[in-house]
């Protein structure tokens, strides 16, 4: 597959009448928007802002982030199974509105109220202690504030949530369908140096198969008890893998604009022909309940990258807890099928740091790369604007827990508490010090 995406940066957005790009500034039509949402018999009503960096502003209630693109040519479209049939995507050229994002900001109170399947929302600052760590604080967004149907199961409130959010973002790309863009990258795994290493990524994704929605889409299909499966990277950049929006509002979840915007895929396609052979990826479904089950998804990911060709194996992942367990199984059961691994991954090192960075441990495990540690204590201040539907906020999920005016000042027990403020697969510029 060979894809081409196009780019438009955007440094200026307005909301007005009508839709036009040009000299960097979209303009976008809020009252074709807002119908387009609403056609949704599932959103009771809708609002449309904006945020740019600098401003004291808190966006509250965010179920997911995505950056608007548009397929003008080659199979399917952006966000295929969600927004239309299932089509194979990533050929073609797709046009991309960089430098901003359309953030699905819900209200939404969830039937399940505890545990690692709680519906879940984030906040993010846009100037301050908090805009200095997350990684969307620099974009500017287009802000898509909504009121979710009351009665609805998670999963319905996550179609609904998720259909808003994607039918704006392709909307807003469709505006640069017959414009020139300022520059097109191209994206084509065909050809290879046989005499560099292949390398892959393996990209462990925590799955809860009891939950209505895995926490993973490819092509709108929850992953569930699957095994592991080759995907394209072409696939990413189209849409093709995206999350559950009910409760993304977690800083080591992805959002859509993550996977669309992979940054261990685009070094590694950087990389492409040069210092390696870029294999393409594996999705691994991670956080199996047994170790028998941990042990046969580490097996399989191993398999399949050992069939797929890979001398070595980038290996990073998504979620907490116990799910570390089967990554580590990954790395030892790569190691052993004679695939070089590295590691990229947060840690948790207490707030004073003197904490055990990473939960488990294995002796193959000799090359990890640190994206930072999760528990650092935040202090934001105040901001004299608040965007998205809660005016109190909860900081922690679990029942019983406190509002807080969301205009006020918040400290945060560890940075994933905020959207953006983890990061998960090496996209911030996180550095390190020896003391």
């Amino acid at each position: 597959m060979k894809l081409e995406l196009a780019d438009f940066p955007v440094k200026q957005i307005r909301v007005g009448n009508r839709f036009k790009y040009e000299n960097e500034l979209l303009e976008v039509d809020e009252g074709e928007l807002i119908a387009l949402v609403l056609e949704d018999t599932r959103i009771t009503d809708a609002a449309l802002a904006v945020a740019v960096p600098g401003e004291k502003t808190r966006i509250t209630g965010i179920r997911d982030i995505v950056e608007p693109r548009f397929k003008v040519a080659g199979g399917g479209q952006v966000f295929p199974g969600v927004l239309g049939a299932v089509e194979n995507v990533g050929d073609g050229r797709t046009h991309r509105l960089s430098g901003m994002t359309v953030i699905a900001a819900a209200e939404y109170e969830g039937t399940i109220r505890a545990g690692t399947t709680v519906q879940r929302n984030a906040i993010l600052d846009m100037s301050g202690p908090g805009a200095e760590i997350a990684r969307f604080s620099s974009c500017r967004h287009l802000v898509l504030s909504f009121r979710i149907a009351p009665g609805l199961g998670e999963l319905d409130a996550h179609g609904a949530i998720q259909s808003a959010e994607y039918k704006v973002a392709e909307r807003l790309g469709q505006v640069t369908a017959e414009l020139s863009p300022v520059e097109i990258a191209t994206y084509d795994l065909s050809k290879k140096d046989p005499a560099l290493p292949n390398v892959m990524l393996v990209q462990g994704c925590i799955t809860d198969p009891q939950h209505v929605h895995s926490g993973v889409g490819y092509y709108g299909l929850s992953l569930r008890n699957s095994m592991s499966t080759f995907v394209h990277p072409n696939e990413l950049f189209d849409g093709a893998v995206t999350v559950d929006t009910t409760r993304s509002g977690r800083g080591y979840y992805p959002t859509t604009w993550d996977w669309q915007n992979h940054p261990l895929v685009l070094e590694l396609y950087a990389a492409h022909g040069k210092s390696l052979n870029f294999g393409g990826v594996v999705l691994q479904r991670i956080r199996f309940e047994t170790s028998h089950g941990k042990e046969v998804g580490a097996q399989n990911a191993a398999r399949l990258a050992k069939a797929m060709g890979a001398d070595g194996a980038l290996i990073t992942w998504i979620g907490g807890g116990n799910a570390f367990v089967d990554v580590m199984l990954t790395v030892r059961a790569c190691e052993q099928n004679g695939i070089k691994t590295t590691l990229v991954t947060y840690e948790n090192g207490g707030k004073e740091g003197k904490d055990s960075p990473v939960l488990f441990y294995i002796a193959e495990a000799n090359a990890i790369v640190s994206t930072g540690s999760l528990d650092k204590v935040i202090e934001l201040p105040a901001m004299d604007k608040v965007i998205g539907p809660y005016e109190q906020i909860k900081i922690f999920p679990f029942p019983g827990a406190a509002l807080m005016p969301a205009r006020g000042a918040l400290s945060l027990e560890a940075r994933d508490v905020m959207m953006g403020g983890a990061d998960i697969w090496g996209q911030g510029e996180f550095r390190c010090a020896e003391y």
